[in-house]
């Protein structure tokens, strides 16, 4: 599949790598693609985070996505649902802190010596949801007839798959059709 992706899509994957790499995180996940997507310029996604505004709003992005780490990748609809059930996800987070550590539901660190379940030569792996995302990208520019992929199909795929990335997206006015709208015009196509 790699072998499709363009130039641009290949540095988002590297730069999920090393954010993930920085945070000490014991796998890749949909964040570190989204922080990598918010490093490009001059790239499809690029224009279309910049002309949506998220890059402007770069660290409420990163608030947001470090919010939700802590509370285990709880999106904030999990925890209103969970609000309305009666459970305090809140005073869950912090009780967990309070035993285990500032930052034990994340999932970073791993554990001996930083090691944690990394593959070959210190490389982490991909989360199930990450790997989800590739696989998106994939079926998104197929649908589309594109003959490669690009970043701007990852960034769609993130924009179009529920979960933490997408409402943290969403929150900041980059949905899947806001993102098309910005890409191929007002119908999408």
């Amino acid at each position: 599949m790699f072998e499709r992706f363009t130039k641009d899509a290949r540095a988002v994957v590297e730069g999920a790598g090393e954010h993930a790499e920085r945070a000490d995180a014991d796998a890749v996940d949909d964040g570190h693609m989204l922080l990598a997507l918010l490093d490009r310029e001059a790239s499809r996604a690029s224009f279309a985070l910049s002309s949506l505004g998220a890059t402007r709003r770069r660290e409420s992005i990163e608030r947001a996505l470090s919010e939700s780490r802590r509370r285990g990748g709880l999106s904030q609809a999990d925890t209103e649902a969970l609000a309305g059930l009666g459970v305090d996800v809140s005073e869950i987070v912090s009780r967990v802190e309070e035993a285990h550590g500032v930052g034990a539901l994340a999932g970073g660190g791993g554990g001996k010596g930083g090691r944690g379940r990394r593959g070959w030569a210190g490389h982490r792996p991909f989360t199930r949801e990450a790997k989800d995302t590739l696989v998106k990208s994939l079926r998104i520019a197929t649908a589309r007839r594109d003959r490669i992929i690009g970043d701007e199909h990852i960034l769609l795929a993130l924009t179009a798959r529920p979960g933490m990335v997408g409402e943290v997206l969403a929150d900041h006015g980059v949905t899947h059709e806001s993102v098309q709208r910005v890409l191929f015009g007002a119908g999408g196509e």
